[in-house]
């Protein structure tokens, strides 16, 4: 049990940075912030949902998707369907000229709620639904592009080329998405008030516990077999295939599960925003997802987070003081981080810690080790010396 919860932490170098970043996340950001910036702390860590899973699909898989809002966007539309069905109840609704079902499919003179619909109006099925469609969804994308072996850049413009699709898709079915505005006026979830001050807290915690049993998962798949299988795939394909394994059914695999992770954050976006709109899956906000993980180091499964949070953090002041900037900002920002810092955030904190790590080694070495061992060796040697 040591062994496997070590494994699982990544050491004790591991346990130490997931143990600060939950003090950081649990602790310090509720009591530095208003509840107004907390919420925004919150919307930032759905982000690193995705982060978290492009470090395993990008850093050691090295499959890079530009599509990772595609699950981001069905995860919190699943979710949205169920609040907004729930919200739309016939009393709600009772202006409209059909009562009982959402208010845009009224507006395009809907008379029933869709098939599609229908097993949203259980929560159960929702939760099943934000886990099973984005992995399902992945699996027939990954199934035609890896097994007829389109990797690297091609699958990069592939699935970028699917998010652009998806918006297009959603914002002309207006009177089945919502259009362009999405899924809005999102209220209760099984009576529960989401936009009181105290649930804004409860979501934001539960968010949290999220993400770090998010982290202890992909660390336990980074940690096996699989883990190493995925490394070698990245380094050395061929040599993986040569040794009689089916690489496209790992890249299957692992893109499946990289997009079960991001549907969850985006899940937990609608819950703590209160709507969902195709603005989230489109080309723009799948590439702000990637540069989270490569600010953060894409090796790194916490360093991705403190890169999701960071950025945003930056995107906002930004965007605040330079409305008209802040995108040119953002470009430099990745521009600079490829080209300076390959590794990230991560990558910096290993170089300088390696360093610190090194020097207060030999100062103990030097201080209290070698020199004590040799007066101790040369005290009895003196003393024979005098007897002989």
């Amino acid at each position: 049990m040591n062994a496997l919860t070590s494994k699982l932490l990544g050491g004790k170098q591991g346990l130490i940075g997931l143990v600060i970043l939950s003090a950081i996340i649990f602790i310090a950001l509720p009591l530095g912030l208003d509840l107004f910036r907390l919420g925004l702390v919150g919307k930032y860590l759905t982000y690193a949902f995705v982060a978290v899973s492009l470090v395993l699909l990008w850093g050691y898989g090295g499959i890079l998707s530009l599509g990772q809002g595609i699950f981001f966007g069905l995860g919190g539309y699943c979710m949205a369907m169920f609040l907004k069905l729930e919200a739309s109840d016939p009393v709600s609704t009772k202006i409209q000229t059909t009562p009982g079902i959402p208010d845009f499919m009224d507006w395009n003179q809907l008379t029933e709620i869709p098939w599609f619909w229908v097993p949203f109006q259980s929560l159960t099925l929702t939760i099943l639904a934000v886990l099973i469609v984005p992995a399902l969804f992945a699996y027939i994308i990954g199934y035609a592009m890896f097994k007829r072996r389109v990797g690297g850049v091609y699958f990069a413009i592939i699935t970028q080329a699917i998010a652009l699709i998806l918006t297009i898709l959603i914002v002309g079915q207006q009177g089945f998405t919502g259009g362009v505005n999405g899924i809005t006026d999102l209220k209760t979830m099984l009576g529960w008030d989401i936009r009181d001050d105290s649930s804004k807290y409860i979501l934001y915690y539960v968010n949290g516990l999220l993400l770090i049993g998010t982290i202890l998962v992909c660390r336990y798949i980074i940690t096996s077999k699989f883990g190493m299988l995925l490394l070698a795939m990245r380094d050395k394909e061929e040599r993986v295939r040569f040794s009689g394994y089916d690489v496209s059914n790992f890249k299957i695999f692992i893109f499946c599960v990289a997009a079960l992770i991001s549907a969850i954050g985006g899940a937990m976006f609608t819950l703590q925003v209160g709507f969902m709109s195709p603005s989230f899956i489109g080309i723009v906000p799948s590439i702000e997802m990637v540069i989270f993980a490569a600010v953060g180091g894409r090796m790194s499964l916490i360093g991705a987070i403190y890169g999701a949070l960071l950025v945003n953090f930056g995107r906002t002041m930004f965007s605040e003081t330079y409305p008209e900037l802040w995108l040119f900002l953002m470009g430099g920002l990745f521009i600079a981080v490829v080209m300076f810092f390959p590794n990230g955030l991560a990558g910096l904190y290993e170089k300088y810690a390696k360093k610190y790590r090194l020097a207060e080694r030999m100062q103990k070495i030097f201080s209290s080790g070698k020199p004590a061992k040799a007066d101790a060796e040369a005290t009895p040697t003196k003393t024979t010396g005098a007897k002989a």
